[in-house]
């Protein structure tokens, strides 16, 4: 099969995807989601198939809801409020854009104990939901990377075999 330069573009936003999954404000899996459909759509809407394309779409869904979804889901689970959550995501957010990746897991963790202290007074379950949005953040990053990976293994076997 001829490697066509739609098909080189499509190949890059996949790698950029998996790259995009650590590099802070590059929306990874978006990045993949599009290599998949602008192949496709070259491709005359054939290649690669209808399940094979569905697939990848899927992965690159759940993807981007455990890129956003990820930290919040975490700190839940340790008992944090909802506005607790939303307060976090907001100064990480902010942070990342000063001080990096670091700034932003920091920012997390501080906000988020410092909101859950003040509404229940309790440091121990205040640092418990500070850990498990840190480390939710973190795990929502390993999992991004293995699943826009996967989008790119796929798809190397798409174009070459």
């Amino acid at each position: 099969m001829a490697v066509t330069p739609i098909a080189l573009l499509a190949l890059a936003l996949l790698v950029l995807g998996v790259v995009g999954t650590v590099a802070p404000l590059v929306p990874g899996a978006l990045l993949s989601l599009s290599g998949v459909l602008l192949y496709w759509w070259s491709t005359g809407f054939t290649d690669p198939s209808l399940p094979v394309f569905v697939a990848l779409v899927l992965v690159g869904i759940v993807t981007v809801i455990v890129d956003y979804a990820g930290g919040a889901v975490a700190a839940k689970a340790a008992g944090a409020s909802t506005l607790t959550t939303g307060i976090a995501v907001v100064v990480g957010f902010v942070l990342l854009f000063v001080t990096g990746p670091v700034g932003f897991l920091v920012g997390i963790a501080v906000t988020v104990f410092v909101a859950e202290f003040v509404r229940n007074q309790n440091a121990e379950q205040s640092g418990k939901a500070a850990l498990y949005a840190t480390v939710g953040v973190l795990a929502s990053t390993a999992v991004q990377i293995l699943l826009t990976a996967s989008m790119l293994v796929a798809f190397l076997f798409v174009l070459f075999f």
